[in-house]
């Protein structure tokens, strides 16, 4: 049965600086509700929220509750004719710091990913230069159909940032993916998102890794085992972010193939989101393909994968169910083999025999660089924003290896950075 994918941590709001404006943008959906909540919840934090309707979400809630809980006119019309010279979209696309649509149906999300601008909200996400967001929420089968993930990707592909959805019931008596996460939970990732912006975006790349395009994994991949049920891990994904927001910070074009998690892109930073296991793979040799100098695997990667995935849902049938299980690929030690074959970087969550494990692996993965910690500690690792790492390299560099003591996975994703270089990660004959 499928392990559960921790949710995010979610901290009280705290106060935002006052002037950040956030353009909400609600599509048809029962999950229109929650925005409701959404838009007091990011006043409480001290951002200014104006709110663009489609027609659709008109039927599940009224433009006056957004106008009363805003304190703002809502806005349904292309064409406002109260507007200055009737170009309302033009004034809320230069108006917004930032476009969140929540929620984002499969219709509005396909409309978007085809460069439409037949309402509104698409007109001003195509004429805005802020940041877009967006909370897809839909049924669990809408969510795994190819379509629907095809588009998901082309968004990311031009830096749409894209919002894990959560798991749990559905409104339609489903169980699985497709809830917009709660609006807690999105106003942790809208203030994320502001404290990750560099402060002056019109500064050239610069830094320890300039020039460098490293691709990293992260976070747990899904492997289906009938519509609703998949076997996953506990992998909440922030070493990777954390680590791509390094490499970014230290001058890299970083591309972030992510599993299923519920973390805001680091600004700067493209994503593109997979599943399973075989769909990473095709990620990460696409992403090698066409050149990478660093390839950092931190996803947590399930080892096995059903035989067959049951089409319809697999109904209870006794005490005990027996299920055959095949082994997936080993990304690591396939694009260790490749032709164009990048900088490896390992991880190993261990239990025991860390440092044993971590060179057995580092050796039989012909890896460059391995990071191992112990996830038996409890107070690191899976789902804490705290981790603590032994690095180990490849014998032909003659490095000993290096001691990151617990601290704030943002620390030590920049201590790892200082090892890519010490292992010398410029020289450019790895």
């Amino acid at each position: 049965m499928p392990s559960a994918i921790p949710s995010v941590a979610v901290p009280s709001p705290q106060p935002s600086e006052p002037s950040k404006n956030i353009l909400l943008g609600v599509t048809g959906g029962i999950a229109a509700y929650k925005s409701a909540v959404l838009v007091r919840r990011l006043k409480d934090a001290g951002f200014a929220v104006r709110v663009i309707m489609t027609a659709g979400a008109q039927a599940f809630v009224t433009p006056l509750t957004f106008q009363a809980l805003s304190g703002e006119p809502v806005h349904t019309s292309l064409l406002d004719p109260e507007a200055e010279a009737g170009m309302g979209h033009i004034q809320l696309a230069r108006w917004a710091d930032l476009v969140l649509v929540a929620p984002a149906s499969a219709n509005a999300i396909a409309r978007i990913a085809a460069g439409a601008a037949d309402d509104l909200l698409t007109t001003v996400i195509l004429a805005t230069a802020a940041p877009v967001l967006i909370s897809p929420a839909m049924n669990q089968q809408m969510w795994q159909n190819s379509l629907v993930q095809r588009n998901l990707k082309t968004l990311s592909d031009y830096g749409i940032r894209v919002v894990e959805p959560n798991s749990g019931s559905q409104a339609c008596g489903d169980i699985g993916a497709g809830r917009m996460p709660e609006p807690e939970e999105l106003v942790v990732l809208v203030q994320q998102h502001f404290k990750d912006q560099p402060a002056d975006k019109s500064l050239p790349a610069s830094g320890i890794l300039a020039g460098k395009h490293v691709v990293i994994t992260a976070g747990p991949t899904r492997e289906a085992l009938d519509p609703v049920r998949y076997v996953s891990n506990h992998s909440s994904g922030k070493m990777g972010f954390a680590l791509a927001e390094a490499c970014r910070d230290a001058g890299a074009r970083v591309t972030l193939l992510a599993g299923p998690v519920s973390l805001a892109t680091p600004q700067g930073v493209t994503r593109i989101n997979v599943v399973s296991a075989r769909d990473l793979l095709a990620a990460s040799e696409q992403a090698v393909d066409a050149g990478c100098d660093v390839f950092i695997a931190t996803a947590a990667v399930a080892d096995y994968r059903a035989e067959h995935i049951a089409e319809q849902k697999i109904k209870k049938q006794g005490d005990s169910l027996t299920l055959t299980l095949v082994k997936n690929p080993d990304i690591v030690a396939s694009i260790a083999l490749h032709a164009k074959r990048p900088f490896m970087v390992g991880f190993a969550a261990e239990t025991q025999y860390m440092e044993e494990y971590a060179r057995g692996k580092l050796e039989r993965k012909q890896l460059d660089m391995i990071a191992c910690n112990d996830v038996s500690r409890g107070d690191i690792g899976f789902a804490s924003d705290d981790n603590a790492m032994t690095v180990f390299f490849s014998d032909r560099f003659g490095l000993e290896k290096v001691i990151l003591e617990k601290a704030n996975k943002h620390v030590i994703a920049t201590r790892l950075v200082e090892c890519l270089v010490q292992a010398g990660i410029n020289d450019q004959n790895h």
